[in-house]
């Protein structure tokens, strides 16, 4: 049976890390998964738990986080037409494809190389938030056969090693590919669903040692993370989705990018060693 003092001092921690999500997320529009695997892994670390897994354990369990979300915030954008769905149906199968090679390769990797990973995807993410410009565009629609074939899985794959989903790579990919931002916004909420399903079902199969293992992880997957992460950004997000209509989200996006991008060289700098 593990510590309840460690159990109550787990769930004070996820309870703070599940209400800044859910916030951020309503705020700035940006997916939790960017935000909880950091959060868990410190977390978890904090408390004593470790393994050469952990870092599969917080990605497997922010993904989880993220089929509720999706599926809530896809269902929340179709009432209001925003989905554009032949988008998301050309695209999800090759996403799912990719999710499923994350998985696989994600699996076999030490937490200290998917730390390393995590940290040059995040930092280029946060480079992104913080330069990007609404008017950089790389085409006028969205890339078509031989080069959605190649794209898709890569969005999927990239998405699952670093536990997030479709927002911090769907959004920009579509938005330089001259997606109005909030269609763009509402398909990327699918391609969360379609990252997160295939994967979280691949992650619940996989074999984490006992060692430095979270309480209470079935598969990779943290049931208590899960649990009070959900609760918590259901109960947030909206406040962060107020916030966000009375005040400019746009300077504040910035400055997530430059939070993000510390936290990115943070996380490379855990990941070598110093």
């Amino acid at each position: 049976m593990p510590d309840p003092s460690l159990l109550m001092a787990m769930t004070a921690m996820l309870l703070a890390i599940g209400a800044f999500a859910g916030v951020l997320a309503g705020l700035l529009g940006v997916g939790g998964g960017i935000i909880l695997v950091p959060a868990f892994f410190y977390a978890f670390t904090t408390l004593g738990y470790g393994g050469p897994q952990l870092m599969q354990v917080c990605l497997a369990t922010s993904l989880a986080t993220i089929i509720v979300t999706s599926v809530r915030s896809v269902l929340a954008h179709h009432r209001r037409g925003a989905v554009d769905w032949d988008i998301l149906r050309r695209w999800a199968p090759g996403i799912a494809l990719g999710a499923v090679l994350g998985v696989v390769v994600a699996a076999g990797l030490r937490s200290a190389t998917l730390q390393g990973i995590f940290g040059i995807l995040a930092f280029a993410v946060g480079i992104y938030m913080t330069f990007g410009r609404a008017h950089w565009r790389l085409g006028a629609a969205m890339p078509g056969g031989w080069r959605r074939a190649l794209v898709s899985p890569v969005v999927g794959f990239l998405s699952v090693l670093m536990g997030i989903g479709g927002g911090s790579f769907g959004v920009p990919l579509m938005s330089l590919h001259a997606v109005p931002i909030h269609r763009a916004v509402a398909t990327a909420a699918g391609f969360g669903a379609a990252i997160a399903v295939p994967s979280v079902i691949g992650f619940l199969m996989l074999n984490v040692g006992a060692e430095g293992r979270p309480p209470f992880t079935l598969g990779a997957v943290n049931g208590p993370a899960f649990l009070i992460v959900i609760a918590m950004t259901l109960i947030t997000a909206p406040l962060g989705a107020r916030l966000a209509h009375a005040m400019d989200p746009k300077p504040l996006k910035r400055i997530f990018g430059v939070f993000l991008t510390l936290i990115a060289l943070n996380m490379l700098r855990k990941a070598v060693g110093w």
